[in-house]
């Protein structure tokens, strides 16, 4: 540890606080659950029948019960008999006796909004709380969608403010607001405060997500980069795996948010000591903070040298960099500084080309994540178990991924993965219905690679692009990762079409985005780019003719 005790301390402390975005991310699994129900009618409930099954009240029946496979009969103290199903009661009129089947006459009554909910799993839910089904329904079903668009616009806003007020104010901001909106979100009240708090919490959750990538790429080296980028991800599973297991322990859905706010809260104590990135101060011209940051580092990682900022200056701005250190500071300040915006990731034909093919890379990523993870749901077992497996079953890719990048290259990973990814998706379609288990591995290799090429972008594009505009990169890339996840769930809808059409459209993206993450330059092992010059020149190969041009060009302005 010695010589990097200072960036382990920031790393680990920043990566504890992405378990957060993981959390929130996943929450609303549980949160809009939907148990087993039936609409409900006036009246103390004496008898109830459900084929052969009788009970005297419906919670002892609503367990055993399933929607579609005939309704529930009920007797009330009044007489009356009905039959329930989910978002229908019909009264039986004049029965003779008490018994499952009936042939006179019913009527239907429309659903008077009562309903009895099965608390076996699902104690308390917003959806047993506000009677969000049947017509209702929607509403719940708009909780996800509605989070995902927080988390689009939040990856968009944080990672260009990210770039303009620095790394660090961010983080803390997010981190704050994270724990803030994440204990309010338990005392809403009501669904459409609840929707809204969610909404914010979207977008400080994402921006937390996409900024630490940025912060902790800029304070590790070149040997560790792939690791620690990569770590996050892990961090973010494991968050998912303390979704499930929190909701397998606690079953009210306030006092499950209340838990999962507060399991990150003790980052907030020592967030506000964070540092800014030196490359972030040296990009923004603030060569005394930098030196200062850098003396720091040395003290607490016990180096005897005294680093100074001019020598991390390329030689032929090491004098402009002197001259800043001893004062002139306030002249570079008192310039206008050039306001970057998307336009400028897009600012040459090699960039723009660039951009193209990262963009697609993050938004196959996120569809392909998620369309083999709503579909791993089908496999059946516990609930709980299920989604605790799915975060689980990341950090073998995660693994596999880092040696990958570190020994044969970034380009020379994503790009395999997506091609593995989309010959699991054609596989999946030829392979016999009735062979389930070849079926199930299929899905696995499947999810396994896209989440490889769904790890390595993040830290690849933090590699591809310059210092100035690196968040804004990443938050841009992060909001096509986003729209990835608000069409997944209506590509897995396509289903109904034809069971097969939701992988047939990710292996036929796969296939295309991992043949273009071909054209990508290599960034393994080389510096972190500073301007866009030095972006744009990332996988040229200089020539002798391009040598002889720039000698002619000085000889001639001599």
């Amino acid at each position: 540890m010695r010589g990097t005790r200072f960036q382990a301390c920031l790393y680990f402390a920043a990566v504890f606080q992405a378990i957060a975005c993981g959390i929130h991310y996943l929450a609303s699994v549980f949160l809009v659950e939907t148990p087993i129900f039936v609409s409900s009618v006036p009246g103390n409930i004496t008898d109830v029948l459900y084929g052969n099954v009788t009970a005297s009240s419906l919670e002892e029946i609503l367990p055993v019960f399933k929607s579609g496979s005939g309704p529930l009969v009920v007797k009330t103290a009044e007489g009356e008999q009905w039959e329930l199903s989910r978002c229908r009661c019909t009264l039986r009129i004049n029965p003779t006796h008490f018994s499952y089947d009936f042939d006179g006459n019913k009527t239907v009554k429309e659903c008077t909004g009562n309903f009895a909910y099965d608390h076996t799993e699902v104690y308390q839910s917003i959806v047993t709380d506000w009677d969000l089904v049947c017509d209702k329904e929607w509403l719940a079903k708009l909780c996800q969608p509605t989070f995902m668009l927080g988390v689009l616009i939040g990856a968009l806003v944080f990672g260009d403010v990210a770039d303009r007020v620095g790394r660090v104010k961010i983080l803390m901001l997010t981190s704050v607001c994270q724990f803030g909106f994440g204990v309010a979100v338990a005392f809403s009240g009501n669904y459409y405060f609840f929707v809204v708090l969610r909404f914010l919490l979207a977008m400080v959750s994402s921006g937390y997500l996409v900024v630490v990538f940025v912060y902790v790429t800029e304070f590790t080296g070149n040997k560790v980069r792939t690791w620690t980028s990569m770590h996050v991800h892990a961090a973010f599973a494991v968050g998912v795996m303390m979704v499930a297991l929190t909701g397998y322990l606690v079953r009210v859905w306030w006092i499950y948010q209340i838990v999962l706010s507060v399991c990150t809260a003790p980052f907030l104590l020592f967030c506000w000591k964070f540092p800014e990135t030196p490359f972030y101060l040296m990009a923004k011209g603030r060569y005394e903070e930098t030196e200062k940051l850098l003396n720091v580092i040395a003290r607490v990682n016990g180096l005897e040298c005294r680093l100074k900022a001019e020598d991390l200056l390329e030689p032929g701005k090491r004098e402009d960099g002197k001259s800043l250190l001893k004062g002139d500071t306030d002249e570079q300040s008192s310039k206008p500084e050039k306001k970057l915006t998307i336009v400028d990731l897009f600012g040459s034909w090699r960039m723009a080309g660039r951009t193209c093919t990262v963009w697609a890379i993050w938004f196959i990523g996120s569809l392909g994540y998620y369309v083999f993870s709503l579909g791993s749901v089908n496999l059946g077992g516990n609930q709980y178990v299920n989604l605790f497996l799915a975060g689980a079953v990341e950090l073998p890719s995660y693994l596999v991924g880092c040696f990958a990048m570190d020994r044969i290259g970034r380009k020379k990973t994503c790009a395999p993965s997506l091609l593995l990814a989309a010959v699991a998706c054609f596989l999946i379609i030829v392979v016999p219905a009735d062979i389930e288990i070849l079926t199930i591995v299929l899905s696995m290799i499947g999810k396994f690679a896209i989440a490889i090429a769904f790890g390595l972008i993040y830290l690849y594009t933090c590699e591809l692009y310059p210092t100035i505009i690196r968040s804004l990169a990443v938050g841009s890339g992060s909001m096509m990762c986003r729209v990835g996840s608000v069409v997944a769930p209506f590509c897995v809808y396509l289903a109904d079409i034809w069971i097969y059409l939701p992988q047939l459209i990710v292996g036929i993206l796969a296939l295309i985005f991992g043949v273009l993450a071909l054209f990508l330059p290599e960034t393994l092992g080389k510096p972190l780019t500073t301007t866009l010059e030095e972006a744009e020149s990332l996988g040229r190969k200089p020539s002798k003719m391009n040598d002889r041009l720039e000698l002619n060009q000085h000889g001639a302005k001599a």
